[in-house]
């Protein structure tokens, strides 16, 4: 039996003599140099060379290995780095992965996308199936976590330690559920599966934590758990939204209560086919204060119609109001039944009417063949509308059914990504 050397701070690289410096010890399963980028297994008495480097691209971290920092509140050491991917309709899509180490607390991760970074942490407590449909759910301490893309994972480069033997060309089954900002991932070989959970976070929170220099990559697209930007947003719009509209309700109710609605001219009068001119004028009537004016007019009209072309005008200044209501009623009877059709009564309003003495210009039309028909005309102020308040609530919509049509479409754009793409 061959005996196991102890670990030391650091040896030779055996592959290009280049000395490789051991931060996590007893816990490296395998190293790569970071000179020549063969893996070495660090607890082999001879430091035996598990994989050379192959003629190939050498990737530089953007967290150099050695860099210390405060993540989550404890210290940590970036000792590992690897650059993996996985192919998705004939094209290759790269990741890095950062191994950090803390003596006490074992090893997270930090990945990168795109510009898109993940603080991730293996779990020991396996997740629940929730459904199993089209799109599969499961559930993670009681949060469900929807199915978002499978693949198949490889290591094309590595650099430094890692908790595991790593090698490049590996690869691993991998499936990716998602809840934003959480995510949960599964990476699976014939031997063994490991679930890992991910926070999306901030590349800003990274650098600080770090104290990298220079400026983070903009993140490019939508990532897999990246938390919407506007489902805070409408959360807010929606909550000035219900409450400018509760306020807004109780104003209407308000007004509506209030509202003197005084009755200033009410008049019957009757339309005679033939009896010369029909145009007439009313007694003058007093609007007392500014405000909605309705008119009404009302007709006993049956299978027959009655228009009436009307004229407010202020006795003092000649301005006019002109506006035109017909009414018409129809019954009848056909092979599913009796039917009605139309309305004998119809009214207008007109808005910010000025107080003053006014009067009403009629002038009735109907058809020549009808008989006589009675009709009434009513003149009330101080009407409310709900037309003001009616658009008042469409423009109160505007912010939030803006942010819910964004948080819409960032959905879609994220779902694009996904194995559950339209």
């Amino acid at each position: 039996m061959v005996a196991t050397a102890p670990l030391t701070r650091g040896f030779n690289c055996a592959n290009c003599g280049a000395a490789v410096e051991l931060r996590a010890l007893q816990h490296t399963r395998a190293v790569a140099c970071t000179s020549c980028a063969a893996i070495i297994d660090p607890r082999d008495p001879t430091v035996f060379v598990l994989q050379t480097a192959a003629a190939r691209e050498r990737i530089t971290p953007v967290i150099p290995l050695g860099t210390r920092g405060t993540w989550d509140g404890q210290p940590c050491e970036v000792v590992g780095f690897q650059r993996r991917s996985i192919e998705v309709d004939d094209t290759r899509y790269g990741w890095d992965e950062y191994v950090l180490f803390n003596p006490y607390r074992g090893f997270r991760y930090l990945s990168e996308y795109e510009g898109h970074w993940n603080d991730i942490r293996t779990v020991r407590e396996l997740p629940r199936l929730e459904s199993s449909g089209k799109r599969t759910k499961i559930s993670y301490r009681g949060e469900s976590y929807a199915h978002f893309q499978g693949a198949t994972a490889r290591t094309d480069f590595v650099l430094g330690e890692f908790p595991w033997r790593v090698r490049t060309g590996d690869e691993v089954r991998t499936a990716d559920y998602i809840a934003p900002p959480q995510m949960l991932s599964s990476e699976s070989t014939d031997d063994e599966t490991t679930w890992s959970i991910g926070r999306y976070t901030e590349a800003a929170e990274i650098w600080k934590a770090f104290s990298l220099q220079g400026e983070p990559r903009s993140a490019s697209g939508v990532f897999a758990n990246q938390p919407s930007p506007y489902g805070k947003r409408l959360k807010r719009s929606a909550a000035v939204f219900a409450l400018l509209a509760g306020l807004l309700a109780l104003f209407v109710v308000v007004r509506l209560v209030s509202a003197d609605r005084e009755r200033v001219l009410s008049e019957r009068y009757v339309w005679r086919p033939g009896a010369g001119e029909p145009a007439f004028v009313t007694a003058p009537f007093a609007l007392r204060e500014p405000g909605t004016v309705e008119i009404a007019l009302g007709a006993s009209v049956q299978n027959a119609w009655l228009g009436v072309d009307l004229a407010l005008i202020n006795v003092d200044s000649g301005t006019a109001w002109n506006v035109s209501r017909e009414v018409s009623f129809y019954t009848g009877r056909d092979s599913d039944g009796a039917w009605t059709e139309g309305s004998r009564s119809s009214r207008v309003l007109l808005p910010a009417v000025p107080a003053g003495q006014y009067y009403l210009r009629v002038e009735p039309e109907g058809p020549t063949t009808s008989p006589q028909v009675p009709y009434t005309i009513q003149v009330r102020r101080d009407v409310p509308s709900l037309l003001p308040y009616g658009i008042a609530i469409l423009l109160l919509l505007v912010p939030p059914v803006a942010n819910l049509l964004r948080m819409a479409s960032f959905e879609h754009r994220r779902l694009q990504e996904s194995d559950h793409s339209a």
